[in-house]
């Protein structure tokens, strides 16, 4: 966790050194900032300069997310459409500066080479993220922002407490709701065409 301040002296090209604060004010995050957090088990994200912090999923959202990894991963295998990977995994989005790590990630198969060998570079072509108590809303308002400048076609926003699944897709240059279903119901992709998954199975309490 953050919370040490100091000053440290930061030399700009062409110019003198001067006093920069660490950690950084929010909406002033670099990637060379984030690159200094601690491995201490919270999940650090930098979205547009303001730094994000998320503590270690509960063992509910864990359970919720490798069921759902599971159904879309067989389903990939099955069709040849793609590689799933999930948390931790950083997502260098077009265009930004430091990386996000969202719950899960379809890469598809015509873009193997956005799987490097320390991140992704690119938008994936389906992101899935599991809420938590301590971030649901930057999953909510953040996130579903970024996701749809980058790029990404179909964004899944899963929430245990509910047992709801909601998916948006990419209508041009922002996400309109495809569906949102709870309890019963079966929930359905476009960009994997053919893939359901029923609720119960994902919310198995």
């Amino acid at each position: 966790m953050v919370t040490q301040t100091v000053e440290e002296r930061v030399k700009p090209a062409g110019g003198e050194q001067v006093e920069r604060p660490w950690p950084p004010r929010q909406g002033e995050w670099t990637y060379e900032d984030w690159l200094r957090l601690p491995g201490d088990g919270w999940r650090y994200e930098v979205i547009k300069g303001v730094l994000h912090m998320t503590a270690a999923p509960t063992p509910r959202h864990q359970r919720v997310s490798r069921r759902l990894e599971r159904a879309i991963e067989d389903f990939l295998w099955e069709h040849n459409l793609g590689e799933l990977l999930d948390a931790p995994i950083d997502v260098m989005l077009p265009g930004q500066e430091t990386p996000v790590e969202p719950d899960i990630i379809v890469i598809p198969a015509d873009r193997p080479e956005m799987v490097g060998e320390k991140q992704i570079e690119g938008a994936p072509l389906l992101v899935v993220e599991v809420l938590s108590p301590s971030n649901w809303w930057v999953d909510r308002r953040e996130k579903v922002v970024l996701y749809a400048e980058t790029g990404v076609q179909e964004y899944w926003i899963v929430d245990p407490d509910a047992d709801t699944i909601e998916v948006f897709v990419l209508r041009e240059g922002t996400y309109a709701l495809l569906g949102k279903w709870g309890p019963g119901e079966t929930a359905r992709s476009e960009v994997l065409p053919g893939f359901e998954i029923a609720t119960d199975a994902v919310f198995v309490r």
